[in-house]
């Protein structure tokens, strides 16, 4: 058995909550594109779970929001409950159908609206994750083990202020089948970073409260045009061979005469004057 909870963005203090989602028999009935925007809280009560899951095209706000209250949830329910993200499953796998199946029913847990909070209570929501350099390794570990949003693409990912592409090379030609692995691009500078050449979608991978890294995505329709480079490029290849030395040593040489040029009418004038 299920419950669900909305999580609300308000206008007051203490500006979100949560209501009960009564409508739908099982979870599939709820969470489903037509509620794409929206930020739900699942109490699992057979397994002791609460999940939290952001809609595909839900705010960056309500999804934050959604974590605080999924915190509150566990509390009022005295900590035997642990926290669990959906959205790190595909629709596809086994886990986030298991849960999709389940019957929405009544529940110990409590919507919590405006009593339920206290000014020391919000102040301090906001020391719930800390910012703080992650070891690479780990956190591409962490950031890994959630699936990828369906038809999405990551185009740029940064740990620690480093970041990072995703390199497709071609593994098998006659099946078209290609390898992504991580490229270092480069540590971006102090100040502002805008990334406004696409209508990009972001997510924050966030394990025991620290942010593990940033992830930027762009939908599969977003097609840009490739961009042509204008500066010079030494490819590995004109350096990573041997080449002749003489020919090397006889570009330096200073040769004893300039050979014939000739001399147009304007030139000749300039002379004479």
């Amino acid at each position: 058995m299920i419950q669900i909870f909305e999580a609300l963005e308000v206008r007051e203090d203490p500006y979100f909550l949560t209501v009960d989602v009564e409508e739908g028999e099982i979870v599939a009935d709820i969470i489903n594109n037509m509620n794409s925007h929206k930020v739900y809280l699942l109490v699992d009560h057979d397994t002791k779970r609460i999940w939290t899951y952001n809609g595909q095209n839900s705010s960056f706000k309500l999804q934050i929001y959604g974590g605080i209250l999924a915190g509150m949830l566990r509390k009022q329910l005295k900590l035997f409950y642990r926290v669990y993200p959906l959205n790190m499953y595909s629709t596809e796998n086994p886990e986030f159908q298991k849960v999709m199946v389940k019957t929405i029913g009544p529940g110990r847990a409590k919507t919590i609206d405006k009593k339920d909070f206290s000014k020391s209570g919000t102040q301090s929501a906001s020391a719930n994750i800390i910012i703080h350099n992650p070891r690479l390794n780990k956190a591409l570990e962490n950031i890994n083990s959630y699936s990828t949003p369906e038809d999405f693409n990551r185009i740029f990912l940064i740990v620690a202020g480093t970041i990072y592409s995703d390199e497709e090379t071609p593994i098998a030609l006659i099946e078209e089948k290609n390898s992504v692995s991580l490229v270092k691009m480069g540590r971006l500078n102090n100040g502002f970073t805008f990334f406004d050449d696409r209508n990009y979608s972001t997510r924050v991978v966030v394990k025991k409260r620290s942010i593990q890294g940033i992830e930027l995505f762009v939908h599969d329709y977003d097609k840009m045009p490739v961009v042509h480079i204008k500066i010079p490029i030494i490819h590995e290849e004109k350096f990573s061979k041997e080449g002749d030395m003489d020919k090397l040593l006889a570009a330096f040489d200073i040769p004893e005469s300039l050979p014939d040029v000739e001399v147009g009418e304007e030139e000749i004038t300039k002379r004479e004057n």
